[in-house]
């Protein structure tokens, strides 16, 4: 059984930076694309970043508008979101998600594994 873990999550300042971490264990996800994906409270979950298989292509919401990087180690079954320049608008319940496929996608229906979430709260 193939388990998600996030971690990283904490309160935080506005123009703070984070790093969130999401290990994958039960297999290796070295093969398949990996997303993060938030949802704030009170309104519905929506996407933030994906990465292909290898992290050689990488994509994200308009509302990272550069803050935030996506990034990879498949030799420790690894997947981390840096977020920079937090505002209270990036309050939320952080998702990580793999993939059924390699590529990566932009929609949560194409993924089969979700961890439960690490909370991030931006204070303004």
């Amino acid at each position: 059984q193939v388990q998600l873990v996030e971690s990283g999550g904490r309160l935080v300042q506005a123009g703070d930076s984070l790093r969130l971490s999401c290990t994958a264990s039960g297999r290796s996800l070295n093969s398949n694309g990996m997303g993060w994906f938030r949802q704030a409270p009170e309104r519905e979950r929506e996407f933030v970043a994906t990465s292909n298989w290898d992290g050689g292509r990488q994509y994200f919401a308009d509302f990272v508008k550069g803050r935030f990087a996506i990034s990879r180690d498949n030799t420790k079954n690894t997947v981390w979101l840096q977020m920079n320049s937090l505002s209270p608008e990036d309050t939320a319940v952080y998702f990580c998600a793999a993939d059924k496929g390699p590529f990566g996608s932009t929609s949560q229906s194409d993924y089969i594994y979700w961890g439960q979430g690490t909370q991030v709260t931006v204070s303004s």
